[in-house]
């Protein structure tokens, strides 16, 4: 199962908790298992997160892979304008 390390922004979400285990082939099925575990969460994380997989960031990256020793790091997407 992949480790999901989560920010604060998803505290209110996950009850407090900040470090999770997931299991997950690619992003997409993150997202389902979060909003599984943790309701709202998933869509939460869809649309205004970011993620690092281990050490990789990646944006709206729906079927990049997930590896079941993977890390993964959540984190507020970056705007700009």
């Amino acid at each position: 199962m992949a480790r999901v390390v989560a920010c604060s922004d998803c505290w209110p979400l996950t009850g407090g908790a900040s470090e999770f285990n997931v299991e997950a082939a690619t992003v997409r099925d993150l997202i389902r298992g979060l909003d599984a575990r943790f309701p709202g969460l998933g869509d939460f994380v869809d649309r205004r997160m970011a993620m690092a997989i281990d050490g990789e960031i990646h944006q709206d990256a729906w079927f990049s892979p997930i590896e079941p020793d993977s890390e993964v790091f959540l984190f507020p997407k970056i705007g700009g304008g």
